[in-house]
């Protein structure tokens, strides 16, 4: 898809990685075989990749139909809002339950299931006769998309070595961003040319096409056949491989310290990245004098930043990291100062070239620790408890960041006005800054600690 550049842990460095093709290295295994390896995970990743772009689209096209809905049913602002509150709302609630769930049924039965939900949802959204129908629906599309972010990174980062998650996992949470400036552009043009009714059908349709591709395609036994062990770096312990049979208490997600320093430290760096996403058009509009057609366009191009900076990130993060994976905290730690740096002097500046540079600076950076800190979560959790454990940090980056970040910006910019709360917005990555420092320090523990894990539940699975 041109997101991630072969040299960022090729995919002939990924195949050497396998047991398999460890085993078969010195050139015994067929040309095609090795071909194939190295070929599906990036299928793999490719087409999950795409049902995350299908995801947000459906999510955010109701953006784009805003006018024509307030036009065609008179709804009011605030009946607009929660059409698109109950996607959010649904998110946050569901995500940790249905990421579980997943990790016991099947990741790829439940990641075709939601899409399948979500897709048909948004279906309903297109014949919906009123409010009342339209809010129903709205609230299937969060109930399919709840989880599927944090079950398909698990999918992806089964596939792939350790050494090249940060840039995966950026690339893949930056997938949002993307999904939601297609699907509002896409949207609108549709709802202009034929209606808003088409709109919604045309990203179902898709929905619908991504879903039979992906659940031809991949399946849990080829999952398995390429899925690659945890390596490590050599003042790390060796993590065996983890079978298809063991399994770790749930418990495991939440004893860590290191965990939890990752999960608060990704929340926090999600704050003003949330902020940013929500506001700037309203910035550009309040204190550029911008007609809000163009407010939106300008910041459509800080939104691109952002899920642009999430993918560069991870891309430097696995370079700086490829001999020393703490290296991923240092770099997590210095994309929040690079952005708390930026954007807090931007914004004390007065408008002009100057001002939309710092600004475009920490936006690039503003959510850059988001790969490095989903592949801390990863390293530092048993495999048979991935799903749950990235869903736990998507719901801190809900929690912590995308839901509380524009609302607590919203009750400032009230009192204070909206440049002065985007001044104070910045301050946040010193807790985050601080979360992250903390679990550097304990991560070496945190490694030890998944060894033992490991270690147990491996010598507690009855031999075949």
């Amino acid at each position: 898809m041109g997101i991630l550049p072969t040299p960022i842990g090729t995919s002939a460095e990924l195949t050497l990685e396998s047991p398999d093709e460890v085993t078969n290295s010195g050139g015994s295994a067929p040309e095609k075989n090795r071909h194939r390896r190295v070929a599906y995970p990036w299928l793999v990743f490719a087409l999950t990749f795409a049902l995350l772009l299908s995801d947000y689209m459906s999510r955010q096209v109701l953006s784009a139909v805003f006018p024509f809905l307030k036009a065609d049913w008179a709804l009011t602002d605030s009946q607009l809002a929660s059409l698109t509150s109950i996607v959010a709302l649904m998110v946050g609630l569901l995500t940790f339950p249905l990421s579980l769930l997943a990790d016991r049924w099947g990741r790829v039965r439940s990641l075709t299931l939601m899409a399948v939900i979500w897709s048909i949802a948004t279906l309903f959204c297109a014949v919906a006769a009123n409010y009342e129908q339209l809010l129903i629906a709205r609230f299937l599309v969060g109930v399919g998309e709840a989880a599927y972010g944090s079950v398909g990174i698990a999918v992806i980062l089964s596939v792939f070595v350790p050494r090249v998650h940060s840039a995966l996992s950026g690339a893949f949470m930056a997938g949002g961003s993307f999904g939601s400036v297609i699907g509002v552009a896409l949207g609108g043009v549709i709802a202009v040319h034929l209606s808003w009714r088409w709109s919604f059908a045309a990203m179902a349709v898709l929905g619908l096409i991504l879903v039979a591709l992906f659940r031809a395609l991949v399946t849990e036994d080829r999952l398995s056949a390429h899925k690659v062990g945890q390596d490590s770096a050599p003042s790390e312990p060796s993590v065996r491989p983890d079978g298809p049979n063991v399994r770790v208490p749930i418990s495991t997600l939440f004893t860590s310290p290191a965990v939890w320093c990752a999960y608060l430290g990704g929340g926090l760096q999600m704050f003003t990245a949330a902020v940013l996403l929500a506001w700037t058009p309203s910035f550009f509009n309040r204190e550029y004098g911008l007609a809000p057609d163009k407010a939106g366009m300008v910041a459509s191009i800080f939104v691109l930043l952002i899920g642009t900076g999430m993918v560069m990130c991870g891309m430097i993060t696995d370079r700086v990291s490829r001999t020393n994976p703490s290296a991923k905290w240092t770099s997590a730690i210095a994309f929040c100062v690079v952005s708390l740096a930026s954007l807090g002097i931007g914004f004390q500046l007065a408008p002009g070239p100057a001002q939309l540079i710092l600004i475009g600076i920490g936006a690039f950076f503003a959510a850059g620790s988001s790969g490095p800190t989903a592949a801390m979560v990863a390293r530092l959790t048993h495999e048979s408890v991935r799903a749950s454990a990235l869903g736990t940090l998507t719901v801190a980056n809900n929690v912590l960041g995308l839901a509380t970040g524009p609302f607590v910006v919203g009750i400032l910019a009230d009192r204070l006005g909206l440049l002065a709360a985007l001044q104070l917005t910045p301050l946040v990555y010193a807790l985050a800054i601080v979360a992250l420092i903390f679990g550097k320090r304990w991560y070496a523990s945190g490694v030890e600690r998944l060894h033992r894990w490991s270690a147990a539940a491996s010598d507690h699975v009855p031999a075949r």
